[in-house]
């Protein structure tokens, strides 16, 4: 069972971590990533203990298709495109 249900606008985007953080109650931060999201996770997990938070967020932010980096000030994905042949 998860410990809370959180939205994404509640949780801070840590530029060291490369992921969105929430406070948990041990004193750590509740982590998940921006490819975590994109693949439809939603579990943010706590390194130090067992806890964990259901994020609340909409997959179509994180998805391809409209710029998903006007909101909260996302960092645009850095895709490259490959040549196929």
């Amino acid at each position: 069972m998860s410990y809370d249900d959180v939205e994404i606008e509640d949780m801070e985007w840590n530029e060291e971590l490369q992921a969105f953080t929430y406070p948990c109650p041990c004193g750590d931060l509740f982590q998940i990533t921006k490819d975590e999201l994109r693949m439809g996770e939603e579990i943010a997990r706590c390194p130090s203990c067992s806890l964990f938070i259901t994020v609340i967020y909409n997959m179509e932010d994180f998805a391809g298709g409209s710029d998903p980096n006007t909101k909260k000030g996302l960092e645009p994905s850095k895709q490259q495109p490959v040549a196929v042949a």
